[in-house]
């Protein structure tokens, strides 16, 4: 497997589902996710604007590849509601080689992909 098809999660936060849904749905038609997470229900606390926050948000995990990767940054970005999104890269050690095909198969270069 070449290093385009080795697998990569993406972390993201957003304030509510409904917009972690919207982004993650546009990233698995566009075929530059394979699949995302959705987890419901956290607490952030962080400064912004020199004033200490908390807030309620969602997690989404994108599942993807290194081959999409920046594309699939940029487009969560573009999509993302937050004017500064949290888009972390996580290169995971060791992966289920099915998983990993999987993956490379769902964001396939060689299929209909629509960005």
């Amino acid at each position: 497997m070449g290093e385009e098809n080795e697998p990569v999660l993406i972390y993201t936060t957003f304030e509510i589902s409904d917009d972690a849904r919207k982004v993650g749905r546009a990233l698995v038609e566009s075929k530059l996710a394979a699949c995302v997470n959705i987890i419901p229900s956290m607490t952030s606390i962080y400064k912004w604007q020199g004033e200490v926050q908390e807030a309620a948000e969602v997690v989404m995990l994108i599942k993807t590849r290194k081959g999409c990767q920046a594309q699939a940054l940029k487009h969560a970005k573009t999509l993302h509601p937050y004017d500064t999104p949290a888009l972390l890269v996580i290169e995971p050690r060791e992966v289920d080689t099915d998983f990993a095909a999987w993956i490379v198969d769902q964001t396939s270069l060689n299929s209909d992909r629509q960005t």
